[in-house]
């Protein structure tokens, strides 16, 4: 398995209500692939405006993120303006070093 850190940039335009309408739906998405999902959040601009999202994944290849991505209520409700999936190897954590 591999770690892929997974960055979206949300579509400012109708953010506000796609959010509101879809993040139960969103909540209920990661809960139940919380196996593969390690972590999510919101990432934010200067002024606290959504700026899009991260996500850290545990798969065995890219298109096993990619089809995750897909399957997310905010992805299907046009809410991700666009997604990079790129692999993470983490080497520092914890105050110690990892490798």
């Amino acid at each position: 398995m591999k770690l892929f850190a997974v960055l979206f940039e949300d579509d400012r335009q109708n953010a506000a209500v796609i959010r509101k309408e879809y993040l139960e739906r969103h909540f209920a998405f990661l809960e139940a692939n919380a196996a593969a999902i390690r972590a999510a959040g919101p990432l934010s601009r200067q002024d606290d405006a959504f700026a899009g999202g991260l996500w850290l994944v545990e798969a065995k290849n890219a298109d096993e993120v990619d089809r995750l991505v897909k399957e997310d209520p905010f992805w299907s409700a046009g809410l991700r303006k666009s997604v990079q999936i790129l692999t993470w190897s983490q080497v520092f954590a914890d105050g110690s070093r990892r490798i």
